[in-house]
């Protein structure tokens, strides 16, 4: 008979909330009423909300770095072509001055053989030193007949002529010259009013 008790008991319906844990040994069935696994569900869902903001914020920075390593590669990218670009530059401004004098040089009226060989010979300097900085990429700044823009030119006169409309370049004093697109030497200039 006392089988058929324990059966009975074992057997016996419990009513168990979510609030409640059940132990079962051998022969017993104990019900305890605990707190833990609303705290423990508290303390969980505000550690899945803690990892979720780290998460994200992990990925937010490494968006930010990602975006900022993008922006490096395209500068540097950008200043080297720059760099190849105009890699002549420093060159052309200590050789223009040498082209000035060449062209003054090339001025003078030559009143004997000697003299027309020798002009002939600095214009054949003068030719290969411009062919070889067209060759780079110089280029003279037209302006004479041109309107004036201050990006090519510096007006150091004005006149008044009334053969040019107004604000026309009339007399080039000092030629200019730009490296492809760069200015290299604006002109200087006779400006109409």
């Amino acid at each position: 008979m006392s089988n058929e008790k324990n059966i009975a008991e074992q057997e016996e319906v419990v009513d168990i909330t979510q609030d409640e844990e059940v132990k079962v040994s051998d022969d017993q069935v104990e019900v305890i009423e605990s707190d833990e696994p609303k705290a423990n569900e508290d303390k969980s869902d505000e550690k899945i909300a803690e990892l979720e903001t780290k998460l994200e914020e992990a990925e937010n920075k490494a968006l930010r770095a990602q975006a900022d390593f993008d922006n490096f590669r395209r500068r540097t990218r950008l200043e080297q072509e720059a760099a190849q670009k105009y890699r002549a530059q420093s060159l052309v401004s200590e050789i223009i001055p040498a082209l000035d004098n060449f062209e003054r040089a090339l001025q003078i009226d030559a009143d004997n053989e000697q003299t027309k060989s020798l002009l002939q010979g600095v214009q054949m300097v003068y030719n290969q030193l411009v062919q070889a900085l067209q060759n780079e990429g110089v280029e003279a700044i037209k302006s004479v007949g041109e309107q004036f823009d201050p990006n090519f030119h510096q007006a150091v006169m004005q006149v008044e002529d009334e053969n040019y409309d107004s604000n026309i370049v009339v007399e080039e004093l000092q030629k200019g010259y730009k490296l492809k697109d760069r200015v290299i030497r604006p002109s200087m200039v006779k400006v109409n009013q």
